[in-house]
């Protein structure tokens, strides 16, 4: 449900999308920027946007975890999704109880995932 709303939003905003590989840093960046924006609405008192943010965050994340090659490479695709879908569960628990600190911990997971994959992928 969620994979081709997040694919479609940044088919949207960037059409040139080089690679497989740059969209993976765009979907990476994607969540950073919608969580920010989830933590604002949450600090603010904002329940849609909060609401909004969130499931922005999650349709990302989801888009994710379907993109993943579990025959390619079954070892890591599989840490992967266990990595995402715990993203998706402090993204949801962050929307649920108002938590900043759940954005946060999922924010500093994709601040490393981004990094890394700039690095190995040498997308910057």
């Amino acid at each position: 449900m969620y994979g081709n709303v997040a694919y479609n939003i940044y088919t949207q905003n960037d059409l040139g999308v080089e690679s497989p590989a740059k969209l993976v840093e765009m979907l990476y960046e994607g969540v950073l920027r919608f969580n920010a924006q989830a933590k604002k609405a949450i600090k603010d008192g904002d329940v849609e946007k909060r609401v909004y943010w969130t499931n922005r965050s999650i349709a990302v994340i989801t888009e994710l975890i379907s993109g993943l090659d579990m025959k390619a490479e079954g070892t890591i695709s599989r840490y992967l999704e266990g990595l995402y879908n715990y993203q998706i569960q402090l993204v949801t628990e962050a929307g649920t109880l108002n938590d900043v600190s759940k954005l946060d911990e999922s924010s500093n997971v994709f601040k490393v995932l981004l990094e890394t994959w700039r690095e190995s992928t040498n997308v910057a």
